[in-house]
């Protein structure tokens, strides 16, 4: 059995615990917003023809902000579509994902939704095909409070008081070929400069995330956030960041050290932005937007090359059903995200409802839980405070993908009523053994403590079954004289509240 030792110091602090990284992601792509978050008729919608079961599931789900409209979707999305009278609103096809719009659910209908789930709206504008007016019109209709034309007409389409977005993305992907109006980084990071010097002569309290590379495979990586960066570096607040991973030809080993390529991905980032800041002789430091994030089988859908013959209203597209294996990888991403917190202050967990979704839903039927669900919420629940660097003495193994890697991994957080330790146990075999060396925390008893895991790590939670895995008393977790104990199972995700 691997043996593990741990140890915590109260004064270890890395940052506070960033609210903002427990951020999701919805975008108007398949199911995720029609018949997803909105379906009229469904037994559980609202009067905006929200469904009640969903904005209940996000509660629980523990999400602060929600990234929208896109995602790939913006580049060729009119914001102004999107509102006033639902029976004028034009239908349009939606290159990006070979789909018809409706425009039925837009930012004023979206911002109510938000209020239901107590989220922080951020929002997306189309610089890919359209460009700076068009943000500064989305703006002063969004923020500004009155007395102006676009103001008065949202006031006009029934939302008296402005939606107040701080944060705002310039676009969404612009390295990649598959994005509508894509760009080199030098034209990009130009027009990013410019409309991002606008928008904060509208409201200089903005908060504007850049567009970074699309993955840390790109070929451009580092140099587009170089070149990007030397252009905006003075009007922009955040860089983005987008990672998606999945189990490749069966080597779980890898897949389940994923994180560990997260953190190359943040190190380069923030190495990359600060050398540009040193470069300008300034002293602001870029934070990172860590805004695409998760478990995404993108190989099995692009090798499907499944093209839609028929322009469609919200097909079912990368639904992916998830697993233990999957949770387990989402909970050690998240851990990562955490530890970061000093520089990654915001992070959207992509996507939200059906669409690689923690949440899943049925057409007039019931909505469900999936594995992934679970550490992401348990998670949000249970961090608060600041966040604390172990100093973690665990075997380590080889893998195919990304070289040595910890089979333990940790991150805790803690304020002056509780805190939180947050495992996974890597090893596909065996359970680990672990000790944590708690006394600096001054808690004298656990207060929860749960494991996701099972004998099947490709379990997974679907409509005919839909808590087939969920996550049990971790019974085995014992403290004594400041000393935790906790068996790990294999493939596991584990939580612990101490007080």
């Amino acid at each position: 059995m691997p043996r593990a030792h741990i140890e915590l110091d109260r004064q270890a602090v890395i940052a506070p615990v960033q609210r903002r990284t427990f951020g999701s992601f919805v975008e108007h792509l398949g199911r995720c917003v029609y018949t997803g978050l909105y379906e009229p008729g469904h037994p559980s919608a609202n009067a905006d023809g929200f469904r009640m079961d969903v904005v209940d599931l996000v509660r629980e789900l523990g999400s602060t902000t929600v990234r929208y409209p896109g995602g790939n979707f913006v580049s060729g999305f009119r914001w102004e579509d999107s509102v006033g009278p639902r029976e004028k609103r034009p239908v349009r096809r939606d290159l990006a994902w070979r789909s018809l719009e409706s425009n039925q659910v837009g930012l004023d209908e979206f911002a109510r939704w938000l209020r239901l789930t107590g989220s922080e709206l951020m929002l997306a504008v189309n610089v890919a095909t359209r460009g700076i007016l068009p943000a500064l019109d989305l703006l002063e209709y969004a923020n500004h409070p009155s007395g102006t034309t676009l103001s008065d007409l949202r006031v006009a389409h029934g939302t008296p008081e402005p939606h107040d977005v701080r944060m705002w993305c310039l676009g969404n992907e612009m390295d990649g070929p598959w994005q509508t109006g894509f760009m080199t980084a030098d034209d990009y990071g130009k027009l990013a400069a410019r409309t991002a010097a606008a928008m904060k002569r509208a409201d200089k309290d903005l908060e504007l995330v850049v567009c970074g590379s699309s993955g840390s495979t790109m070929p451009t990586f580092g140099d587009w956030e170089r070149t990007v960066l030397e252009h905006s570096y003075d009007h922009v607040d955040y860089v983005s960041c987008h990672a998606y991973y999945q189990e490749h030809d069966g080597d779980l080993g890898s897949f389940l050290a994923s994180a560990t390529d997260m953190d190359y991905f943040i190190d380069t980032v923030v190495a990359t932005a600060d050398h540009v800041g040193h470069k300008k002789r300034s002293s602001k430091k870029i934070a990172v937007s860590f805004d695409e994030w998760n478990v995404w089988y993108l190989k099995e859908h692009q090798e499907s090359d499944k093209v839609q013959d028929e322009w469609q209203h919200a097909p079912r597209l990368l639904e992916d059903t998830y697993t233990v294996a999957d949770a387990v990888v989402v909970g050690n991403l998240l851990m990562t995200l955490l530890r970061r917190s000093d520089r990654v202050t915001s992070a959207s967990l992509a996507q939200l409802v059906n669409v690689i979704a923690p949440i899943m839903t049925e057409p007039g039927g019931p909505a469900w839980r999936q594995t992934t669900f679970y550490p992401f919420s348990i998670t949000s629940r249970l961090a608060t405070g600041e966040v604390l660097r172990p100093l973690i003495d665990a075997p380590t193994y080889e893998t195919a993908r990304y070289g040595e890697a910890s089979v333990i991994d940790a991150v805790a957080t803690a304020d002056e009523d509780r805190a939180a330790l947050f495992l996974v146990n890597r090893d596909i075999a065996e359970a680990a053994e672990v000790t944590v060396d708690v006394r600096s925390l001054g808690r004298s008893r656990i207060t929860e403590a749960v494991t996701l895991a099972d004998s099947d790590v490709y379990a997974r939670n679907t409509l005919a079954h839909r808590d087939r895995v969920t996550p049990v008393p971790n019974t085995g977790a014992a403290l004594a004289e400041g000393l935790l104990t906790i068996e790990l199972p294999p493939t596991s995700w584990t939580a612990v509240a101490l007080r």
